[in-house]
């Protein structure tokens, strides 16, 4: 086991800050020390949130998928508060349905904001981490490990995400980077509250073998993630089992083709219902932000 590195006077950058894992993880840093950058789409939010950190703190306005928004961020951050040491790429979205029947863009913005967005993260910041000799702790999924019907943006973002920054970790670290994959199953966070309002959709995920048709509390989870910073861990996992579905891995697609097809079949006569835009307030946050940007240029 790694030795944890104290957070005291450390400075961390959380995208999707303003709500859920986001918020919470910037309230744990903040209490064990860290000077907290927080960056979202909801700078009221934002704000709130900073107001209640117990350490410095400050917050950003920006699109993770927004190159030039996000170099200024980093460079705002920076002389802000001199250095960056920890970078968590946490903002994401999600949708639901089938993929056949699934809206385009909220399809492309889901790949667009979890992966690409992840990516813009990371160019904006390694300088910095380059600089301090940091650590980029990727946000990613049980969706990266297995695949789920219905699921197909998320999946493929959290999955390709996952790819994405193993590879980042070995062309970093010789410049004293560490890179780390954060994995969570179902949190009870407004993503996942967004989600199981539509009544197939919370079916379905009930119907899931357990422990993964269980909705865990935020707390712990983030506890977890919180212990895997200060160890610069190169895997994070918000619950204990999903550490144990790494080495089922390659079973997963053909039982989930198996039993899934089943149960598409079952509940084929309800899916043309299903909502297939953004879920969640983060989801809405994002829409919202995406019209008023296309309003100003129109």
């Amino acid at each position: 086991m790694s030795s944890r590195v104290g957070l005291e006077g450390q400075v961390a950058v959380v995208t999707g800050a303003a709500r859920g894992v986001g918020e919470l993880l910037a309230r744990k840093l903040s209490a064990r020390g860290a000077k907290v950058a927080l960056v979202g789409l909801e700078p009221d939010a934002l704000k709130q949130v900073s107001e209640r950190l117990h350490s410095d703190s400050d917050h950003w306005y920006a699109d993770v998928t927004d190159h030039e928004a996000m170099a200024r961020v980093a460079a705002e951050v920076k002389e802000r508060f001199g250095k960056v040491d920890i970078v968590v790429a946490n903002a994401g979205v999600a949708n639901g349905g089938p993929f056949a029947d699934s809206d385009p863009e909220a399809w492309r913005r889901v790949i667009e904001v979890n992966l690409i967005g992840s990516a813009v993260t990371a160019r904006a910041f390694l300088p910095l981490l380059k600089e301090s000799r940091g650590y980029l702790l990727q946000i990613a999924s049980l969706a990266a490990i297995t695949p789920a019907p219905m699921m197909t943006a998320y999946c493929a973002s959290k999955s390709g995400v996952e790819a994405y920054a193993h590879s980042l970790r070995a062309e970093v670290a010789c410049q004293g980077v560490r890179v780390g994959v954060g994995y969570l199953s179902w949190t009870d966070t407004d993503m996942v509250r967004g989600a199981d309002q539509d009544e197939v959709m919370r079916e379905l995920r009930q119907r899931l073998p357990w422990p993964s048709n269980k909705t865990y509390p935020l707390g712990p989870a983030v506890d977890r993630i919180v212990a895997g910073i200060e160890r610069r861990s190169s895997h994070v996992y918000g619950q204990w089992w999903l550490r144990g579905m790494q080495g089922v891995r390659g079973y997963l697609p053909g039982i989930v083709a198996t039993v899934g097809a089943r149960e598409m079949k079952r509940f084929a006569p309800r899916l043309q219902g299903i909502r297939t835009g953004l879920v969640g307030a983060g989801g809405s946050a994002d829409e919202q932000a995406r019209t008023t940007r296309t309003t100003q240029r129109s």
